[in-house]
């Protein structure tokens, strides 16, 4: 096939499409509502159209470098629907106020709205209640306040697992924990295909294991990791599990109950809603087990001179005014996503992938990152004898947006032998004409190089 030949898949996807092998239907990775859960994403058999999607976000329909926008870096942040932008212009301009501590109609309001779209993340996640969600900043900081906690109880010579492709927010807290606490910081290997080794995990499972602490979708490989297994595993040694699903999330809904893990973490801006916010989820047990991440209101049942005590979670978390507006968009985004078929959603998006592969079958100057059987849309590459920075600003030219260089994955990259890369990453807003238009950007960018 030639450099630009084109294949065209089915621009909507049929009403039985098949879903994503690994990311639906299991308990290792998808669409996991358990029986009468109250969020329950789309109606079944309902045809997902992309277009008609697409339609709701303002920003799409800009034009960069004189070319229609094609956003690719969903990955890395999401764009906004207006759903979203109107439930929080609709707060600011309505019901604003600090929420919990007030007793007039404002903070009353804000308070109620701000502690549904906690139940709304509870939901999502099929987690028993809203007190097993706290909120944070984004899951940067969900990580760090387990590590901070678990940190005041590790002794020299415990274990702490990670894998070879985690985002260095699920790797440099756990570092931190080696420096300062003598912890000791094992690393589960990934096979050639960016698949993770599970027999190689396993092996490193053992008595000193205090925390496995894993990614469900890489944000470099796109590899769907068998999370419930991996808990399994980590479980029967004693020790507990932290899911990143901060990708996960996105591409596949994880039911928390039918996983098992103690903690599992998300990020709004990745899920469609804003930046500033994202939760925690924790089993009652986990989140008891935490002392306090952070000092100040909120977080504090009384406060004499002598001695202070604590809110039981999730409020002993949640130190100070939270993201109030941001947490209501959040809720909003997640209200708004669950009015698509999420099965539907992912076989749109990688049949957007396949075509994107089936074009360049025959670039042999593109080496793709990351061929596990049922990974998600992303699609990383290194382009021979081009830098990935140079790559991304010639197809920003063409108004393609890509992410390019180490993907906060720098262990990954050392691993895979590559010192940058280039990531396209597609959504549900995505379409065949964005696809033609990135390769068609790609080549151009490559033949600049040649």
């Amino acid at each position: 096939m030639a450099d630009g030949a084109s294949v065209t898949p089915p621009s909507v996807i049929p009403e039985a499409a098949e879903p994503l092998s690994g990311t639906a239907g299991s308990a290792d990775g998808g669409v996991l509502r358990g029986p009468g859960s109250p969020l329950r994403f789309g109606r079944d058999n309902v045809r997902f159209d992309p277009c008609a999607a697409r339609a709701q976000f303002p920003i799409l329909s800009r034009q960069v470098n004189g070319k229609p926008l094609v956003y690719l870096d969903n990955a890395a942040s999401a764009q906004k629907p207006r759903a979203v932008i109107d439930a929080m212009v609709a707060s600011m301009e309505g019901s604003y106020a600090n929420v919990h501590r007030g007793l007039h109609t404002l903070s009353n309001e804000a308070t109620e709205a701000f502690e549904a779209a906690r139940e709304i993340v509870a939901r999502f996640l099929n987690a028993p209640s809203g007190e097993n969600i706290v909120w944070t900043k984004g899951g940067t900081e969900a990580i760090n306040l387990v590590a901070n906690g678990i940190g005041l109880s590790i002794e020299p010579g415990d274990e702490i697992i990670v894998t070879e492709m985690e985002h260095h927010s699920n790797i440099v807290p756990w570092h931190l924990l080696r420096e300062r606490k003598g912890a000791v910081l094992k690393w589960a290997p990934i096979k050639d295909d960016g698949s993770l080794d599970m027999e190689a995990f396993a092996e490193l499972l053992g008595p000193r294991t205090r925390i496995v602490a894993v990614t469900h979708m890489s944000n470099v490989l796109g590899t769907i990791n068998p999370i419930a297994e991996i808990t399994r595993l980590a479980h029967a040694v004693g020790a507990r599990v932290l899911v990143d699903g901060c990708q996960g999330a996105v591409h596949a809904t994880p039911d928390v109950q039918a996983v098992g893990c103690d903690w599992y973490v998300i990020t709004g801006h990745k899920l469609f809603g804003p930046t500033g916010v994202g939760a925690l989820y924790g089993t009652t047990e986990a989140l008891e087990s935490l002392p306090p991440y952070q000092g100040g209101g909120e977080m504090i049942e009384t406060v004499e001179k002598e001695r202070v005590t604590y809110a039981p979670p999730p409020h002993r978390f949640e130190a100070g005014t939270p993201p109030i507006l941001e947490a209501i968009g959040l809720g909003a985004a997640l209200e708004w996503l669950a009015g698509f078929d999420r099965q539907a959603v992912a076989a749109h998006e990688m049949a957007l992938y396949d075509h994107a592969r089936a074009r360049l079958a025959d670039a042999g100057w593109l080496r793709v990152l990351g061929e596990a059987e049922g990974k998600g849309a992303l699609l990383t590459f290194a382009v021979e004898g081009a830098h990935a920075h140079d790559v991304a600003q010639i197809m920003d030219r063409y108004g393609v947006a890509v992410r390019a260089g180490l993907h906060c994955a720098e262990p990954l990259a050392k691993r895979l032998g590559v010192t940058s890369s280039t990531r396209a990453s597609f959504a549900l807003y995505n379409t065949v004409e964005d696809t033609d238009a990135f390769v068609d950007a790609l080549i151009k960018a490559r033949n600049f190089f040649v």
